[in-house]
């Protein structure tokens, strides 16, 4: 790892100058640490207020693990997107493939939820990560997944 490729404490506001997503589907409060192009560490702080625990479940609230592996990828997103400096503005990071998806403990308001995503490979505009979801240093879901970069 160079020091040139490391950046950390990436906050809100340059995420979304990085990835395309908004409320309610921006599922990152801080990304930090990128070491592009290899590995990226995002951060979400679960809290009461998400729109998705009005239905997931109203009694029990637990974050969709769908939504875990989509902040897993938006933190990838943004490793993609910060290691390809030269990437014109028009271009967005898509979902391709989700596999090996397990999801090993629920995810609960006041959790913080810490992804560490790492390349796997990455040719032409197709990369492939591998990552980790954890809360309290207990991995809380994985997956590999792989995604696109697309003109937008």
């Amino acid at each position: 790892m160079t020091e040139a490729n490391l950046t950390t404490d990436i906050l809100i506001d340059e995420i979304q100058a990085l990835i395309p997503h908004r409320f309610p589907m921006l599922l990152l409060d801080k990304v930090v640490e990128v070491n592009a192009p290899e590995s990226g560490i995002g951060i979400k702080n679960v809290t009461m207020n998400e729109w998705f625990f009005q239905g997931h479940f109203p009694q029990r609230p637990v974050m969709p693990g769908v939504l875990i592996v989509e902040a897993m990828a938006q933190t990838a997103g943004v490793l993609v997107t910060k290691s390809m400096q030269n990437m014109e503005n028009n271009k967005i990071v898509y979902f391709m493939t989700i596999d090996e998806a397990r999801f090993r403990k629920p995810v609960v308001p006041g959790d913080v939820l810490r992804m560490k995503v790492q390349k796997q490979r990455a040719r032409a505009n197709v990369w492939k990560f591998e990552g980790v979801a954890m809360v309290n240093d207990q991995v809380v879901a994985e997956a590999i997944f792989s995604a696109m970069i697309a003109a937008a």
